[in-house]
């Protein structure tokens, strides 16, 4: 399927924007904090602000992203369309800004950050600034320009690191050996805060760069267009601030359910780790970037429910790939993490196949967007949360940041239960999910044996782990023809 190969073509070049940043951010960034925190409590002050941060950005952008690829496919209105989202967008974040500045004092006492109102002025100008940006992402997104997207999300990171590594390495050795202006400047005390400080002035640099995407828009602002995309969007936003509540409530409660300094500790040993699994998360989002403009565009085809559980099929092979990358080479991955950290791996193929559920169950949703029935966006995303919530709540206190991560195997399976039994009423596709089974009992066996196994030394477990590897690569490729797909020049196979 020649479509199916765009869609993969542009979800290598999305990965540009998206796993290279991330990546960057991770094998740079988790590397540099986990050994220059070497207090894991203050990776647990930046775990939880970030974690803070992904629910208020899902609030501020209240799923006009996706309400803008829905009502962009009509072409006649597309400037109006993007200029009422940009307006939008532009003034709620700016109220947000001045708002957490009017009530900064009890904002900071809910967050625990009393002591440091500062970082949570930063912080509402990044989450601000970031959810104003969503929309010129998305226009670049939706007119397939995934290379300039990638750019400016790599300059993003880059920054960052610059910054991060300045202001937390070399500038407290120039400090050291300054008698002048710099000394007034710059506090070596301040550490955490200069974390903030850096994305504080990367996501501004980001949004200059947006400038050309921004100026675009013709700023007419129309009322009656604007009420309908609000009224699609806010089911989303509801459901997405759901998600967002499933996927960061653990790094919220765990600090508040065990205590301040002790519950701080386990959470940047926790979110260390976390690190590790997202990996995986980071290739979901990678997909669901060129996916979703791509399944709107389809939508209007004959076979396209044939398409959509093709896809599906075939993302579920790939993201099992990319898990068994993940935890059958640990050994090497997590040097990562600083010494202090590592004894929370152990919750890293949970959380990993806790976001190949995840991204099972955003490949699914299309139903609901494409219908118009985005309120059933709400009743999945709820009964997630309430899972996760009770989950947390429940068995932190027993299990610890164990219980966390079954949270989201737990959370994210019901999601997929409850969405393919909500579409098929309203849009059932055929996607033959039982021929997905034997892929995953192979995978987490793989990877029951990796994790029990007693290998003689390092280079013994690379070549064993890599053999199972190159197994279920040749099981894959056996039963559903996956190399003959990504390596064919027009994507078609036939199926075994």
């Amino acid at each position: 399927m020649k479509e199916v190969k765009k869609l993969a073509g542009q979800t290598l070049i999305y990965g540009l924007g998206t796993i290279v940043p991330r990546f960057l951010n991770y094998a740079v960034l988790t590397w540099f904090y986990t050994r220059i925190f070497i207090d894991t409590r203050d990776y647990g002050v930046v775990t939880e602000l970030y974690a803070w941060m992904a629910v208020l950005l899902v609030v501020l952008t209240y799923g006009m992203e996706t309400g803008y690829f829905r009502f962009v496919q009509n072409k006649g209105d597309a400037e109006k369309i993007y200029s009422a989202a940009l307006i939008s967008l532009f003034t709620t974040s700016a109220i947000f800004i001045v708002l957490v500045n009017i009530f900064i004092t009890p904002v900071s006492a809910v967050m625990n950050y009393s002591d440091n109102p500062d970082y949570i002025r930063m912080f509402a100008v990044i989450v601000a600034v970031d959810a104003f940006s969503a929309i010129p992402f998305a226009r670049l997104r939706q007119e397939s320009k995934p290379l300039q997207f990638s750019i400016i999300k790599i300059a993003n990171v880059l920054i960052t690191i610059g910054l991060v590594v300045f202001l937390l390495e070399i500038a407290p050795n120039i400090y050291q050996n300054s008698t002048g202006w710099f000394r007034d400047f710059y506090n070596p005390d301040y550490k955490v805060g200069y974390i903030f400080v850096a994305n504080l002035i990367s996501s501004v640099a980001t949004m200059i760069m947006l400038l050309p995407v921004i100026l675009k828009a013709n700023f007419s602002f129309d009322i009656s267009l604007w009420k309908r995309m609000f009224g699609y969007s806010l089911p989303l936003l509801i459901a997405g601030l759901s998600g967002s509540i499933n996927d960061v409530i653990d790094k919220i409660l765990i600090r508040r359910i065990i205590g301040a300094d002790e519950g701080l500790a386990i959470l940047g040993k926790y979110g260390a780790a976390y690190k590790i699994a997202v990996l995986m998360a980071l290739f979901i989002q990678m997909f669901r970037f060129a996916a979703e403009p791509f399944f709107f565009e389809r939508a209007s085809h004959k076979d396209a429910k044939q398409t959509y559980a093709f896809v599906m099929k075939y993302f579920i092979i790939v993201m099992l790939m990319v898990f068994l990358g993940i935890n059958l080479y640990i050994s090497g991955i997590q040097y990562i993490l600083g010494e202090n950290y590592r004894d929370a791996l152990v919750v890293v193929p949970i959380i990993s196949m806790g976001y190949l559920l995840y991204g099972i169950y955003l490949n699914h949703s299309i139903w609901y967007k494409l219908n118009d029935l985005t309120r059933y966006a709400i009743y999945i995303t709820l009964i997630g949360t309430v899972i996760t919530v009770l989950i947390n709540s429940l068995f932190i206190p027993v299990f610890g940041y164990m219980a966390s991560a079954w949270a989201h195997v737990a959370s994210y399976g019901a999601m997929i239960i409850f969405s393919f039994l909500f579409a098929e009423k309203h849009f059932k596709v055929n996607y033959e999910m039982y021929k997905m089974v034997p892929y995953f009992i192979i995978a987490i066996a793989m990877t029951i044996f990796a994790g029990y196994f007693k290998y003689k030394n390092l280079a013994f477990e690379l070549v064993i782990n890599t053999l199972l590897m190159l197994a279920f690569v040749g099981y894959a490729q056996y039963k559903d023809g996956i190399l003959t797909l990504i390596f064919s020049k027009d994507g078609n196979k036939n199926n075994k």
